[in-house]
């Protein structure tokens, strides 16, 4: 093996890798104190970054030296908590379930995409706000599942759906302000599946009855109000009978939505989804946006989150005769080279609530319009930390130390036990 000149280059080239991506790591440690390090400064692990930054890079736009990012998003009903609900931008994760290295809980190799880094607790505990779960009949329960022609299969099954709603009830006890909204693209048939579901989950306490759900475009309740009468969870089917039969609300009477996947992205072009009424007809208050490939590309994430999605959100606001979207549906919603979708959501909650620039300049009871002299790339503190990521390879959620290992380099060691292995 030692006389195989070809191995040996490609051992050196590893070891060069490794030797220069702790080199880096060392000098962007050394660039600040522990917890000091402000957003785009130069990190190497989520001990560098402040608070509600983590420390990531993104190859994708040619940033290759980690910098800390945000993480979090800022809670817009801490600063104004008046208004209609659907006067707000929520953050949606776009298959929220299906998280990389989520355990096969079937016992065979899961095969199928990926949308989201972390665990659903995670997600909230980050500023999510909205859950897009798919939902199957499976091993005689309620799974949640990516599959084929309305059936789940254990190669594509991740988990009983009333693993993660124990999540959502968990957040919304330990929070007894915050609203989350779930929407499930519904492949139950069991009757009273869905029901039943959300009954064993303890979730119906937080239950926003159909009954009193806005219909033709009317405003919805402040948040306070909904706060108050503890309607904090809205379920929404893609099942148009669950709402008579089960009295889960169907999604497109109450909801605008565009076009989900590779039509979503398409610059200059915001077209509603089949099933959704007209994005400018007025016929719902609640307007989603989605913005995600069809195919998902985690790597990619990042670039799409920091150039595209600012415009895009702009063009769905005038598709819809100036309706500003209500959810913003991502696929890796930490991933940027910076602000990414936490500061989209700071921009569209500070023009709809108070015309500033950026929710963190409202002044509550002020005019409208009357801001207050920020920081714009200041993110708001949540007095939690992020995790870590660098390139292909993710990270830590806690926030102790996490060195990531280069793709390029992961890639060369990988070809090397290879090589090793054929002599």
């Amino acid at each position: 093996m030692a006389s195989n000149p070809c191995l040996l280059v490609l051992i050196q080239i590893v070891f060069s890798q490794i030797a220069l991506f702790h080199a880096l790591s060392g000098a962007a440690a050394s660039a600040c104190a522990a917890h000091s390090c402000q957003l785009l400064s130069p990190c190497s692990g989520a001990d560098d970054c402040a608070t509600s930054l983590y420390c990531g890079s993104c190859p994708a736009s040619g940033k290759t030296q980690p910098s800390c990012t945000r993480g979090q998003a800022t809670r817009a009903t801490d600063i104004v908590n008046d208004l209609p609900f659907n006067k707000y931008t929520w953050l949606v994760t776009h298959n929220s379930f299906s998280i990389l290295n989520e355990p096969s809980f079937t016992g065979v190799q899961r095969v199928t995409f990926y949308n989201q880094d972390d665990t659903v607790t995670n997600q909230l505990q980050n500023g999510v706000r909205g859950l897009m779960l798919d939902m199957y009949d499976f091993e005689g329960d309620v799974w949640l599942c990516h599959s084929f022609q309305g059936q789940c299969y254990n190669f594509t099954a991740f988990e009983p759906a009333i693993n993660t709603l124990k999540e959502v009830e968990a957040f919304l006890t330990d929070n007894p302000r915050e609203i989350v909204t779930i929407f499930i693209e519904d492949y139950v048939r069991t009757p009273k599946g869905l029901r039943s579901l959300f009954t064993n989950a303890d979730l119906m306490k937080y239950w926003y009855p159909v009954k009193e759900m806005p219909t033709n475009g009317s405003d919805w309740p402040s948040v306070m109000k909904m706060v108050e009468k503890n309607y904090r969870l809205l379920v929404f089917t893609s099942a148009a009978s669950k709402e008579a039969d089960e009295g889960i609300a169907y999604q497109w009477k109450y909801v605008l939505e565009n076009a989900p996947g590779d039509p979503g992205i398409v610059p200059n072009a915001c077209s509603n989804r089949e099933e959704s009424q007209p994005l400018n007809s007025r016929y719902a208050s609640l307007f989603l946006q989605n913005y995600f490939p069809t195919i998902p590309i985690q790597n990619d994430a990042c670039k799409e989150h920091s150039s595209g999605l600012l415009e895009m959100v702009d063009v769905c606001y005038k598709a819809a005769g100036k309706l500003m979207p209500n959810f913003l549906a991502v696929n890796f919603y930490m991933r940027s080279d910076g602000g990414g979708v936490f500061d989209i959501q700071d921009r569209m909650n500070g023009l709809t609530l108070c015309g500033c620039s950026m929710v963190s300049a409202c002044k509550p009871g002020a005019p409208f319009g009357v801001c207050k002299n920020i920081s714009s790339t200041s993110p708001s503190p949540t007095g939690k930390t992020g995790g870590t990521y660098s390139g292909y390879f993710e990270f830590s959620m806690s926030s102790s130390r996490t060195n990531s290992f280069p793709f390029f380099g992961m890639r060369l060691l990988y070809i090397f036990v290879l090589s090793i292995s054929s002599f």
